[in-house]
């Protein structure tokens, strides 16, 4: 194992020019420098430097060392700084995983002030934990997740950020358009447009349509909340969707489902001290859960 000391003088002798300097730069006395040195020549077995009257003149193995010196020093002390930065909250790694669809422009909204505020946290989104989350964060693979279906786990904890209800979007002409309110019988000739979901996993399913004894004429699905909205818009079908999405959607209104199918999204964490760049996550995620409603069905 090379010692970082002899590293750090031939870096300073570089920078400075002179082993006087270098010395009072890394305050050593000369004689504890030139000591350093020959202890490391002597362990390697090479000469790193000739001496040239006050001067030294490095070798072709001071030269390589003083190349390594300049590539290694500068990330040990920028490893130094990180650490300190760890020990004080103010850096990390912070891991969000979605398993809802709609979440990601609420999401957004999140992620801008937040990269703004903490702006030495790495943060990494990703959806490829949908509707498998749970055991994402439990075996640490993310640290926040994004889940309107809170399953309880031991070790598991829950923040609910903002509430919302799940509606029928329809397009304004359709024939369900002046109805306040629908029921299962309604949706017998729709075509239904949903996320790709499994449909054990889809409220208009699992607490509206199955306890009614219905089922759509046709079941599709979409990735993608604005190509929803068009096929809903164009006439093409009808979608349960969160009411926030339609606050800014045209020629489409929302019907309430039933007696009202309520959600909330949460996010969840494992029952752990969470360093400070994690509560400040949370911290802005509860600030930006205001959403404009439609108007009122």
């Amino acid at each position: 194992m090379i010692d970082l000391q002899p590293l750090a003088i031939l870096r300073e002798i570089d920078r400075t020019g002179s082993l006087t300097l270098a010395a009072d730069k890394l305050h050593l006395t000369q004689s504890a420098v030139s000591h350093a040195m020959r202890r490391f020549e002597e362990r390697h077995s090479v000469t790193v430097w000739t001496r040239e009257g006050r001067g030294v003149r490095l070798t072709h193995a001071g030269r390589y060392l003083l190349g390594v010196a300049q590539r290694i020093l500068p990330q040990l002390d920028h490893a130094e700084t990180v650490l300190a930065d760890f020990a004080e909250g103010r850096r990390g790694a912070l891991r969000v995983g979605m398993e809802c669809h709609p979440c990601q422009q609420w999401l957004m909204q999140v992620v801008t002030p937040y990269l703004a505020t903490w702006p030495a946290v790495d943060l990494d989104v990703t959806t490829a934990f949908q509707f498998g989350g749970l055991a994402a964060l439990l075996g640490h693979e993310i640290d926040l997740l994004v889940t309107p279906d809170p399953i309880e786990r031991p070790g598991l904890q829950y923040l609910p950020v903002f509430d919302y209800e799940l509606v029928l979007a329809v397009p304004d002409t359709h024939p369900l358009a002046g109805k306040r309110r629908v029921a299962p019988d309604d949706l017998t000739d729709e075509v239904l447009v949903t996320y790709p979901v499994p449909r054990d996993r889809l409220d208009i399913f699992t607490r509206f349509l199955v306890p009614g004894g219905v089922l759509p004429r046709r079941h599709r699905t979409v990735e993608t909340t604005d190509l929803m909205l068009q096929l809903v818009a164009s006439g093409r079908g009808v979608s349960a969707i969160p009411d926030w999405l339609l606050a800014e959607a045209q020629g489409v209104q929302g019907l309430r489902i039933g007696d009202g199918i309520f959600k909330s999204i949460h996010l969840g964490m494992r029952n752990e001290d969470q360093p400070d760049y994690i509560t400040g996550f949370l911290d802005i995620a509860q600030a930006t859960a205001v959403w404009p409603r439609p108007s009122q069905m």
